[in-house]
C-alpha cells in the first residue's frame, strides 16, 4: 500500500487529489496540516511517514510578487530539508506550471523550486518528478485567486458583473482531468520524461482551449438558461459539461428548493418537472414513511430531485467538511433540488404517508460505472 501525502491538501487541486485517492483501497493517505511547515517536528514525522510526496502547497497570488518568489522557494527549502535530517528519499511530484516560461516572480519561483528538488534528488538517491501544469479550473476553486472561470462563476451567481480584461486564448484543464494525470504520475501508468537516473519531467496536455468571452458567454447562458429557469444545458461536449458542473458549484445554498410553476384546472393539475437540451435518465420512486434512500455522491453526473406527493427531508454535504445542508419540500408546493458534484445526498420521507420522488440524471446509473460512491451524510 502506497503511503501518500499531499501538502496544500486542502487547497483547490490538493483537495480534489485527497478526495479522490481517498476512494483507492491501495493507497494510505497521510495527513498533512499547513501549519506542518512551521513546525520542524511535525514536517519532519510527515516526509518519514510518505512513499510519495505530492508539493502542491505554493502561493499564487499576491500584491508584492517578490513575496510570492520568496514564499514559494522557502516550501520547497523547507521540504528538501526535512528529508535531509530524516534521511527520508520519498518520490517527490512537484507541481510546476506553464509560467515557468514566463517573465514573471511566480514562474521563476517554480523553476527554482524545481531546480532545488532536482539537486537534493539527485544528491540523495531521491526522486523527483516535475509536472508542468496549464491554467486549471474546476468547482470549489477560490475566486479572484485559482482561475478566472472561478471568479466569473462566483459572481454569475452572486448578482455581480464579471468582465474581460484580455480576451486571449487560454489553454484549460479540467481539474478531474489534471487529478488522472497526478494519478498516472504516482501508479507509473504516465510515460514521463528522464532526464537523470532521478529526475523526471511532465508536461500536462490542456485538453481545451478557448477564448476569455467564449466562456463568459457560456456562463451567461448557464445563468440565464439553468439558474433563472431551470433548464439544463447541453452536456454532451466534455468541457461544457466540466463548465457547467464548475458554475453548478457556485449556486448559492438559499437557491433552492425551487418551487415548480403548477397549473389547476377542474381536471387537476399540472407540473413541468425538468426541461433539458440534453439526453438524461427520468425515473421515479416511492419511499414509505421514515425511509432514506441514497446516501451517494457523483463525480460529474448532474441530477435533480423533484418531490412531487408527500413530504422529504432532502440533505446535501460536501465531501470533507462536516455542514449538512438541509431542504424540506412538500408535494403540496412540488419543488426540486439539484445535486451538486462532489455532495453526499440523501432523500428522507418525514411525512405520514408515501413520498413519490422523480429524479432526473444526465447519464444512466451503470453499476459498473466509477461515478457514484456510497458514503452517509
Amino acid at each position: 500500500m502506497m503511503k501518500i501525502g499531499i501538502t496544500g491538501q486542502n487547497g483547490f487541486i490538493g483537495n480534489h487529489l485527497y478526495t479522490t485517492l481517498s476512494l483507492d483501497d491501495t493507497v494510505e493517505l497521510v495527513n498533512f496540516e499547513r501549519h506542518f511547515f512551521e513546525e520542524e517536528n511535525a514536517l519532519q514525522t510527515f516526509v518519514s511517514s510518505c512513499d510519495i510526496i505530492v508539493h502542491l502547497a505554493a502561493m499564487n497570488r499576491h500584491e508584492d510578487q517578490q513575496v510570492i518568489y520568496d514564499t514559494n522557494v522557502v516550501l520547497v527549502t523547507k521540504l528538501i530539508d526535512a528529508c535531509e535530517k530524516t534521511n527520508s528519499t520519498p518520490h517527490i511530484i512537484f507541481s510546476s506550471s506553464t509560467q515557468e516560461l514566463k517573465d514573471n516572480l511566480y514562474g521563476k519561483s517554480k523553476k527554482e523550486g524545481k531546480a532545488l528538488l532536482e539537486k537534493w534528488a539527485s544528491q540523495s538517491n531521491g526522486k523527483i518528478t516535475s509536472l508542468t501544469i496549464p491554467n486549471v479550473f474546476g468547482p470549489f476553486g477560490k475566486p479572484n485567486y485559482n482561475s478566472f472561470i472561478a471568479t466569473f462563476c462566483y459572481k454569475l451567481t452572486h448578482d455581480e458583473v464579471p468582465e474581460v480584461h484580455v480576451d486571449s486564448e487560454v489553454n484549460l484543464i479540467y481539474v478531474n482531468e489534471l487529478v488522472s494525470a497526478f494519478i498516472g504520475v504516482i501508479k507509473d501508468n504516465i510515460k514521463t520524461n528522464e532526464f537523470n537516473n532521478s529526475c523526471f519531467e511532465y508536461i500536462v496536455p490542456h485538453t481545451s482551449s478557448n477564448k476569455v468571452s467564449h466562456i463568459l458567454n457560456l456562463l451567461k447562458s448557464f445563468k440565464d438558461n439553468y439558474l433563472m429557469n431551470g433548464v439544463f444545458p447541453s452536456l454532451e461536449d466534455p468541457f461544457e459539461k466540466a463548465l457547467f458542473n464548475t458554475y453548478r458549484c457556485y449556486v448559492p445554498e438559499d437557491h433552492y428548493p425551487v418551487l415548480f410553476q403548477k397549473h389547476t384546472d377542474p381536471r387537476g393539475s399540472f407540473v413541468e418537472i425538468a426541461r433539458t437540451n440534453t439526453s438524461g435518465q427520468f425515473s421515479f420512486s416511492t419511499t414509505v414513511p421514515g425511509i432514506t434512500r441514497g446516501n451517494h455522491f457523483h463525480t460529474r453526473k448532474a441530477e435533480r430531485f423533484a418531490v412531487i406527493s408527500g413530504k422529504a427531508l432532502i440533505q446535501l454535504r460536501k465531501i470533507g467538511t462536516d455542514e449538512v445542508i438541509d431542504y424540506y419540500l412538500d408535494g403540496e408546493h412540488p419543488a426540486y433540488v439539484d445535486m451538486p458534484i462532489w455532495y453526499t445526498h440523501n432523500i428522507k420521507n418525514i411525512g405520514d404517508t408515501e413520498l413519490v420522488t422523480l429524479f432526473w440524471i444526465n447519464e444512466p446509473y451503470n453499476a459498473e460505472d466509477a461515478d457514484t460512491y456510497f458514503e452517509n451524510v
